[in-house]
C-alpha cells in the first residue's frame, strides 16, 4: 500500500513562508495527479494546489500567487511552497496522490499562522 509522508508545517507570523513536502513510497509519475488539500475543523477538505503527471498545475483562487507545487522525481517527493501566510491559512494540509480514481492520503501537517 503506496504511503504519504507530510513534513514541513510549523508556526510562523502573517507574512511568513513555509515548505511543505510529501515524501511518496513509490515512483511519484506513477500517480496521474500529486496535490494538496487543507482541512479546518468541522469543515470540508478543500483543494489548495495540485500538479499532473504532465507537470500542469492548479490552484485555489485563495492561495492564487501566493503558493507554488512542485515535485522532485529524484527524491519521489512533492512540495508545496507557501508563501505571504495569513491566520487564515492556519488548518492541517494534506497531500493527495491520485491514480484514476483511487486517492491516497498522508496523514497532515499543521500549519499555524499568528498575527
Amino acid at each position: 500500500q503506496v504511503q504519504l509522508v507530510e513534513s514541513g508545517g510549523g508556526s510562523v507570523q502573517a507574512g511568513g513562508s513555509l515548505r511543505l513536502s510529501c515524501v511518496v513510497s513509490e515512483n511519484i509519475f506513477n500517480f496521474n495527479a500529486m496535490g494538496w488539500y487543507r482541512q479546518a475543523p468541522g469543515e470540508q477538505r478543500e483543494l489548495v494546489a495540485t500538479i499532473n503527471v504532465g507537470g500542469k498545475t492548479a490552484y485555489a483562487d485563495f492561495v492564487k500567487d501566493r503558493c507554488d507545487i512542485g515535485r522532485d522525481g529524484a527524491k519521489n517527493t512533492a512540495y508545496l511552497q507557501m508563501t505571504s501566510l495569513k491566520p487564515k491559512d492556519t488548518t492541517v494540509y494534506y497531500c493527495n496522490g491520485r491514480v484514476l480514481t483511487r486517492n491516497s492520503w498522508g496523514q497532515g501537517t499543521q500549519v499555524t499562522v499568528s498575527s
